[in-house]
């Protein structure tokens, strides 16, 4: 199963090598292969019709080159794990998602994100990769291809080791506010997704005009970053008390707030690394957008809103800057992401995510290549304009399919 436990992996067998050696033979043995990294994704990317393999049981390897201001990683390596490890030697990443307990090399294959304007998805700090190919061969992504295979979707072959791009590290506050009108944020939603280095919107839909909670993350380093929150701003309340954004979950399972001062690893993410993350019985989507649509996007939900609250826990909505990366879900735009943590009534969201995606027609809308949706792959496939060469590129390093699965083949060969 996976994480949430929608989804039942199909594969024979579970494989964890414990060395490379190991791995390499497994791989070239193997008739089909997928990597199962943390298991937090929501619908069959990872899965496999043959062998399905965690590194788990691989060393964890950190190797920093200052000089180069750039880390090598194993990809079992967890960002919990790494970011410590980073700012230890005054190293950063630019960004962290949501959760801390996910692999780099999970993430980064599927486009997962934090938030900010200026901010890239995880993956735009991949500048190398290793992998071991379908012969049981180990192979380097030249620069030239990295591009393409930034977010690879396990397409390319067994992703062994990633080189990330760091920045030098720096502090963080988060302040949340309760109750941001909606029409503020109608009226002013570049502006309020300006106002901090990572700012997050939540609601619930429940109360058409608000949205529940605001979530600032300000650099300290920046202008500002070091100012106290004002009790009020935009007509929204200064939280008094730490706060969950799933109505009932334990605010200890989140990173503390109030404008304390914390490394940059501890106070981007949402979640502790030391709970479990976000409500764990929950199914997720997410569809990215035009930033420039955000405003009619979500307006064009609103005569959904009742439907979409009596089956959701909370819904974010978050900014990624544009990238370069064939496949990133921000590829070639500036992009908004509208997400959705469902209960876990899969029927019944699967009635109505339909309906949600017609909505989102317009706007050209990219799923989250790890959540849950329904959008025929052959319309999400449409939404990448480089889609053809990432499939000649998936082709010269797996020629025989070996790492496809039904989910990859319906990308890939609509």
């Amino acid at each position: 199963m996976n994480w949430a436990g929608n989804v039942a992996f199909t594969a024979p067998t579970l494989i964890r090598p414990g060395s490379a050696d190991q791995l390499r033979a497994t791989v070239a043995r193997s008739a089909k292969v997928r990597v199962l990294g943390t298991g937090h994704s929501f619908n069959t990317v990872a899965d496999s019709p043959g062998a399905l393999i965690s590194l788990d049981d691989l060393p964890h390897e950190i190797e920093i080159d200052s000089a180069r201001s750039v880390v090598e990683v194993s990809a079992n390596v967890r960002y919990a794990e790494l970011g410590p490890h980073l700012a230890a030697s005054g190293f950063a990443l630019e960004n962290l998602a949501s959760l801390p307990h996910i692999t780099v090399a999970g993430a980064t294959a599927t486009g997962t994100h934090g938030s900010g304007n200026r901010n890239g998805s995880l993956s735009t700090a991949v500048t190398g990769l290793r992998l071991v190919t379908g012969d049981g061969d180990v192979a380097t992504i030249p620069a030239g291809d990295v591009n393409g295979a930034g977010v690879s979707l396990g397409a390319l072959g067994v992703t062994t080791h990633l080189t990330l791009r760091l920045v030098p590290s720096f502090t963080v506050r988060q302040w949340v506010y309760d109750r941001l009108p909606r029409a503020e944020l109608t009226a002013d939603f570049d502006a309020i997704f300006a106002s901090a280095y990572s700012v997050s919107a939540f609601t619930t839909w429940r109360d058409p005009g608000v949205i529940d909670q605001l979530w600032l993350k300000q650099r300290t380093d920046e202008a500002g970053g070091n100012e106290p929150a004002p009790a009020t701003w935009r007509g929204a309340r200064l939280a008094d008390g730490q706060r969950h954004p799933v109505p009932g979950m334990p605010v200890e399972y989140t990173n503390t707030q109030h404008g304390a001062e914390g490394p940059w690893h501890d106070r981007l993410p949402h979640f502790r690394a030391e709970f479990t993350p976000s409500a764990g019985d929950e199914i997720q989507s997410e569809y990215l957008l035009p930033r420039d649509a955000a405003v009619a996007a979500l307006a064009s939900l609103d005569d959904l809103a009742p439907r979409i609250a009596e089956l959701l826990l909370v819904s974010e909505i978050r900014t990624i800057a544009a990238d370069e990366l064939w496949l990133s879900p921000a590829y070639g735009r500036d992009t908004v992401g509208i997400h959705f943590t469902w209960r876990k009534n899969q029927p019944a969201v699967t009635r109505l995510l339909p309906e949600i995606e017609e909505r989102f027609a317009p706007f050209g809308p990219r799923p989250h290549w790890g959540k849950y949706f329904t959008l025929p792959l052959s319309k999400a496939r449409d939404a990448y304009p480089r889609i053809a060469d990432f499939t000649r590129l998936a082709d010269t390093y797996d020629p025989a399919g070996k790492f496809r699965n039904d989910f990859l083949t319906g990308i890939l060969e609509a």
